[in-house]
């Protein structure tokens, strides 16, 4: 595996030989924050339910390579295979669900989004922190959102699994603050990325176009997943090794508490 870093870094941004698991890596935030951790030297480990053969191929491009599994959060089996996969230096958590498929029951629709985005979350962090905790280092990220903190911006009534998704992401924010809480005295950092607007699979998916008459945009455009990348990445970092139980909002203004 090739991780020498394709860029000029400090040390504690440098990691060369230190693995990193990111879910939701096959695509959007998730493959923006592989392709930088990939480029600081990490060795890194790609979990999606879709084939990653992009981000692959985008690393190979930077003469890059990293691993793939793919599978499915809902299945414990595959969150067990991710933890035994380990050690992690480092967990960035990407990857969620805004909405289940059209025909399911809306219980069982509910019961969806609260099993990945919540109950998968926690024990996916919770296995790898415990890894880490033995070896006394490790950073984890957990990516929430804007509608976890404000309730969301979306007002259409017809969307109906919104709420769900805002309870699913207020959830996190409070999952991240409760593993801090009890990882840092393992010298274990957890902390999470409060994404706004971003242009994404996750919400193309979902059939949402942002547009300036639509959605308060402060800086004229919606994010990109890039601009949340990068936060990740550092965050993932000895760069951020006195951070603990933050969830950082990461929105280009469109959200300020």
């Amino acid at each position: 595996m090739n991780t020498k870093p394709t860029l000029a870094l400090p040390d504690r941004l440098n990691m060369t030989g230190r693995r990193v698991l990111i879910t939701g890596g096959a695509s959007g935030m998730g493959q923006a924050t592989a392709l930088i951790l990939a480029e600081m030297g990490a060795e890194v480990v790609i979990a999606d339910t879709q084939p990653a053969t992009r981000t692959l191929d985008l690393l190979a491009e930077k003469g890059l390579t990293a691993t793939a599994m793919q599978g499915n959060l809902a299945d414990d089996a595959f969150v067990d295979s991710l933890i035994a996969a380990g050690p992690w230096f480092a967990l960035a958590h990407c990857a969620a669900i805004f909405k289940p498929p059209a025909d399911m029951d809306p219980v069982e629709g509910f019961e969806l989004l609260m099993r990945i985005n919540v109950r998968a979350s926690q024990r996916l962090a919770t296995g790898v922190i415990e890894g880490m905790a033995a070896r006394r280092e490790g950073f984890v990220v957990m990516v929430g959102s804007a509608a976890g903190q404000n309730g969301g911006i979306m007002t259409d009534n017809n969307e109906r699994y919104y709420a769900e998704y805002a309870a699913s992401k207020g959830g996190m924010h409070t999952l991240v603050k409760w593993l801090a809480r009890r990882a840092v005295k393992h010298n274990v950092l957890v902390n999470g990325i409060a994404p706004g607007l971003v242009t994404s699979p996750l919400n193309a998916n979902a059939g949402i176009v942002f547009t300036p008459e639509n959605f308060f945009m402060p800086l004229g455009r919606p994010g990109q997943p890039v601009d949340l990348g990068w936060p990740i990445a550092m965050l993932c970092t000895p760069a951020a090794s006195f951070i603990c139980g933050v969830v950082l909002d990461v929105n280009g203004g469109s959200y300020v508490p």
